[in-house]
């Protein structure tokens, strides 16, 4: 019998864990398909508050600076999860060195959270992004070694993104007012990385399963957070009036919900996502204008219930705004799917977004815009989704 000594024993284990280090690979269920992981499900958690925390910025009478300010730190929180997405999509061990990276990254996404309510003052901000954006460099230089496609993969990003994050740390060094300027430069930078590096990305496709579901899965919980701004609206003591007018609301992300899935079930983005770049940046406007959505909607109720005359300039223009980017990113989405949507989905576009203007736009009253906006958009879902059956059978 073979005896082992300590330093054998030191040595296997050693080497077993250089191994897991060095060999990161996705996980697969017996169809060979790439599902979301349970620690990517926790990862989602905190951004729910995190949506939550933009959306208080807000107020009930927002500026337009603060309309603006609240959807660029929507888009810092949406790329800051996106960049974990695009490495889990491609590489997740699931492993112990994996996991405890993973919740470090999770203390940047509270930190961030926390930053929300005061950015551009204060460092929470920038730190929380400064680590959660850390964890993934570091994430890709221990990719990078596992062969000449990682390495091709992970250049484009360790470039571009710590780029980006240099230029988030030397925010920390100027004063408050410059800050939001700085930021937007590093989030040009990373936004712009995956194009510049596109030739060398499509040669390598992100999992097109995997991709779709964890875009779809983060699209759902901005929806969620709007749904929850519109409960919010609704006192705990209401008369039929003003339930009647939450569930004529409701109707409005329902069919949103209905669109979307209807989109991501037909797959028809499978068979041309490639890189996954277009497909994900027309994610970052769809989303915010989902969580405008949300916000706006509960205004709307809370002027129903406080029977107001008309509903106010910026809560109509926002619901406006909120409804026509979604309807514009959907078409942009299928464009991206089909090549061709065709003069039918154009058509069908250009009613929906016809519709919510001129709704918008003469009708004044809560009960009534809302009203007309839900027929106009249960129409438009129905149409839509009919249209997006039709194209997944012909393909």
């Amino acid at each position: 019998m073979t005896v082992r000594g300590a330093g054998g024993g030191a040595a296997s284990w050693a080497s077993r864990l250089t191994a897991r280090l060095a060999l990161p690979g996705r996980r697969a269920d017996d169809a060979g398909q790439r599902h979301a992981s349970w620690l990517e499900l926790f990862f989602d958690v905190m951004f729910v508050f995190a949506l939550g925390a933009v959306v208080n910025r807000l107020g009930h009478e927002p500026r337009t600076s603060a309309v603006l300010a609240a959807c660029g730190l929507f888009v810092v929180l949406q790329w800051a999860w996106v960049g974990q997405v695009f490495y889990d999509t491609r590489y997740d061990p699931d492993d112990i060195p994996h996991r405890l990276l993973v919740l470090v990254a999770l203390v940047g996404v509270g930190a961030l959270t926390l930053g929300v309510a005061e950015a551009p003052n204060g460092v929470l901000l920038p730190a929380g992004f400064l680590v959660v954006r850390g964890v993934l460099l570091l994430l890709y230089l221990r990719a990078r070694s596992t062969g000449e496609p990682a390495r091709l993969v992970t250049n484009v990003y360790l470039v571009g993104f710590g780029t980006g994050w240099a230029i988030w740390l030397a925010s920390l060094a100027v004063p408050a007012s410059t800050r939001p300027a700085m930021w937007t430069a590093a989030m040009a930078v990373e936004l712009a990385t995956p194009w510049l590096g596109l030739r060398r990305l499509s040669r390598f496709p992100v999992d097109v399963v995997h991709l779709p579901e964890r875009i779809g899965q983060f699209a759902i919980i901005v929806l969620g957070s709007a749904l929850a701004d519109l409960l919010a609206a609704v006192p705990a003591r209401s008369g039929p009036r003003i339930i009647g007018a939450a569930a004529i609301a409701f109707t409005i992300p329902a069919a949103v919900w209905w669109v979307y899935t209807t989109f991501v079930n037909a797959g028809l983005a499978m068979a041309r996502l490639r890189g996954g770049v277009g497909y994900t940046h027309l994610h970052i406007p769809l989303g915010a204008g989902l969580l405008l959505l949300g916000w706006s909607l509960g205004e709307v109720v809370r002027q129903v219930e406080a029977d107001a005359p008309t509903t106010r300039p910026m809560v109509r223009l926002i619901l406006a705004a909120s409804l026509v980017t979604w309807m514009l990113c959907g078409l942009g989405l299928n464009w991206l799917s089909v090549e061709r949507p065709g003069v039918r989905r154009l058509a069908i576009t250009g009613y929906g977004i016809a519709s919510v203007a001129v709704i918008s736009a003469v009708v004044a009253r809560p009960l009534p815009l809302l009203v007309l906006l839900a027929a106009a958009v249960a129409g438009y879902a129905v149409l839509a989704s009919r249209h997006l059956t039709g194209q997944a059978r012909r393909r």
